[in-house]
This record gives C-alpha cells, sequence and structure tokens, in this order.
C-alpha cells in the first residue's frame, strides 16, 4: 500500500512510501528542468543507470556524479566534484538534483543543490531506512568538516521525496536496525506506538531477512515515523524552537561519530545517544528508572549498542560543544520530561553529565 505523507509550511511537498516509485519520481521532475544531475553512491551504479535512462526517457539530458559511499562522501572536496559536473553540464536554476542513496547521499546532495547558483531543485529518493525516516525529510543539508558533523550546510527543502521500499529487501541486517535507531527515537519523542509496534515485532525487524510480515511492519514503523518528523518540520523549518526535539540523542550521538572518525554508523551512535539522553534526565530528576530501562530494552532488542568505552570523555566532551545546539559556553540537550515529552535541559552541571558517561561506559 503507498502512503503519502504531507509536508506543510512555505514550501510544501509531499513523501511518498510504497513501492516501483522510479517512474512516478521521474514524473515529477518539473516540466521546466531540462537537466538532471543524479548523485548516488558506488554500490547503486545500475539504479542510477536505470534511473538515467528514464530520466532521457523523458526527454530530459542526464548525467551522474558517484560519490563515496557513506560519511566519506560528505565533505567539501566531494561537495566541489559536484559542482563542477554541474558547471560543465549547464545547469541552469531550473534544472533539478535528484540525491539517490542514503542519509549521506541525501545531505549531500541537498547541499549541492541548495549552493548551486544559490538553489536548485532537489528531489530526494532515499535507499535506506536511515535516510527514507531522516535524513532525506526535513529540508536539513550538509557536510562535514575536520572539526564536527553537518557544521557546514543549509535548509533546503526537497520538491519531493520517494521511499521506494524495494530498496530496502537487500539492505544488510545491521543497516537496517541502525535506521531503526531514528524510528525509536521518534517513538521516545512523540508517537509512542510506534515503541509498541517495535516491542511486538524486534525479533522479525532484526532479523537477517524480512518476510511480508516484518516488511509490513517496517513499511508502518517508516510511515510513522516520517509523519511525526513531517509535523515538526511543518512548524519548525529552521530549527528555531519546536524541531529541535529531533535531535534526542544526537549531541552525544555526533560527539561518538566525531571521536570515532566517523566509523561508527549514525543510528548506532544515537541509540548510545538515546541512553546517554535518558541517565541525564534521570539524574536530573526528570525521567523515572523504568523508562530509562525501557530505552536499553528496545535499543538491544533491535541489536543495537547502548554502551560507550569509559575512557574517552575529555574528546567526547569537547566534541559536544561544538553541538549546534550549544550557545556560546552553555551546553544543551534534549531530554525527556517522561516518555513522548521532550524538552530542553541548558547547561547541566558537570557532575550530571559525568554520571550519564558512568552510566553508560563499557570495560
Amino acid at each position: 500500500m503507498t502512503r503519502i505523507i504531507e509536508v506543510t509550511g512555505a514550501a510544501p511537498y509531499t513523501v511518498t512510501v510504497g513501492n516501483n516509485l522510479t517512474d512516478a519520481a521521474v514524473q515529477s521532475i518539473p516540466d521546466t528542468a531540462q537537466r538532471v544531475l543524479v548523485v548516488h553512491s558506488a554500490p547503486l551504479r545500475e539504479r542510477a543507470d536505470v534511473l538515467r535512462g528514464r530520466i532521457e526517457a523523458s526527454g530530459r539530458n542526464a548525467v551522474v556524479a558517484e560519490v563515496p559511499d557513506a560519511e566519506e562522501g560528505k565533505t567539501a572536496e566531494v561537495a566541489a566534484f559536484c559542482w563542477q559536473v554541474l558547471g560543465k553540464s549547464d545547469f541552469t536554476r531550473s534544472d533539478v538534483v535528484i540525491g539517490l542513496g542514503g542519509g549521506a547521499v541525501t545531505d549531500l546532495a541537498g547541499f549541492v543543490a541548495a549552493s548551486w547558483l544559490r538553489g536548485v531543485g532537489v528531489i530526494q529518493m532515499p535507499t535506506t531506512v536511515l535516510g527514507m525516516v531522516d535524513a532525506a525529510v526535513g529540508g536539513k543539508t550538509g557536510i562535514n568538516t575536520t572539526e564536527g558533523k553537518n557544521l557546514v550546510g543549509a535548509f533546503h527543502e526537497p520538491l519531493s521525496v520517494w521511499c521506494d521500499l524495494e530498496s530496502l529487501a537487500t539492505l544488510p541486517a545491521f543497516d537496517r536496525t541502525a535506521g531503526l535507531a531514528e524510528v525509536v527515537k521518534g517513538g521516545f519523542i512523540a508517537d509512542t506506538g510506534i515503541l509498541d509496534l517495535i516491542e511486538e515485532n524486534a525479533a522479525v525487524l532484526s532479523a537477517p531477512t524480512l518476510d511480508d510480515h516484518a516488511m509490513e511492519v517496517l513499511a508502518e514503523l517508516i510511515a510513522r515515523k516520517i509523519q511525526v518528523k513531517a509535523t515538526v518540520v511543518s512548524a519548525d523549518l529552521k530549527e528555531s524552537h519546536l524541531r529541535e526535539i529531533l535531535n534526542y540523542g544526537h549531541t552525544f550521538g555526533h560527539a561518538i561519530e566525531y571521536t570515532e572518525r566517523y566509523q561508527w554508523r549514525h543510528g548506532a551512535a544515537v541509540s548510545v545517544g538515546m541512553v546517554f539522553a535518558a541517565e541525564l534526565a534521570h539524574l536530573a530528576g526528570r525521567l523515572d528508572e523504568a523508562s530509562v530501562e525501557r530505552h536499553r530494552t528496545i535499543l538491544t532488542s533491535l541489536g543495537l549498542p547502548t554502551t560507550y568505552p569509559g575512557d574517552r570523555w575529555d574528546a567526547l566532551h569537547t566534541a559536544m560543544r561544538r553541538d549546534k545546539k550549544t550557545r556560546g559556553d552553555l551546553l544543551r540537550f534534549v531530554v525527556l520530561q517522561g516518555i513522548g515529552n521532550p524538552v530542553r535541559l541548558e547547561g547541566p552541571d558537570p557532575a550530571l553529565l559525568l554520571g550519564a558517561y558512568d552510566a553508560v561506559t563499557s570495560s
């Protein structure tokens, strides 16, 4: 069953979740676009070639830019390569970029589109759970620097988003469950029914291969998490207030990614980050112990990590101070005042931070 989620605001668009969506995505390209750049990672070369053929069959010129997989593709050097392709292909402001791949590719493609000629259209075609439920929706684009993740970027809403579930059939199990960390986040901050659905189906969701029932559950979870994000970003595109709740688990999670030189999957890092945030909220008197334990139980049931080595606090603390939510020297965290009720915790006592870190450390 095809699901369509509306994202409202200044530049409304739809997110379509279903199967065999390539032709529909091509048909959604504006009539004014004569050239289309498909940005994709190496593992998707064959699919990118198919997409290019469909675009050319629609009467447009199509070029492809193959970029490194995962976070290695989110650099200024790779963005500059894409700009070079656009320049050599005579792309104008009426032309379109398509991001075909995981969250890193859609982040990069969105940033390239946002920065070329001060903004051209972008259509996102995420192929991973993470890309579908988080990166491709909401208009956040960006690249990493040596100083941290997503520190350079722009808000640039897509023309449309196409989440083709066929892409997930061959996705490695850990990539799938790593993406589910963002789905879990949506359950803790807003739609608690997501948590119930995962608790009932964790075994089939984390299995090496997905049967028909698991695919139905996954489709429901993806659509519900996208709806959570759509509701938030429709009210607050540029993260001036409400949108910050989407960063639950990300302050500590991004610090892990930076400390590990991006060798950790984003979802795995956010998983530990959510447990850290839950422990911090508990120590601050905002979250009960049972809710903290529910974090660990749900994430562990999906095969996600909930601990991190205990000898890296200085590096993590330094990385957190570069977080986008930090204001001056004031660290700011999204925590829960009960499940489904996210709030901000500003400038927590250093003893609370160390206590939360101690609670998530492993020998």
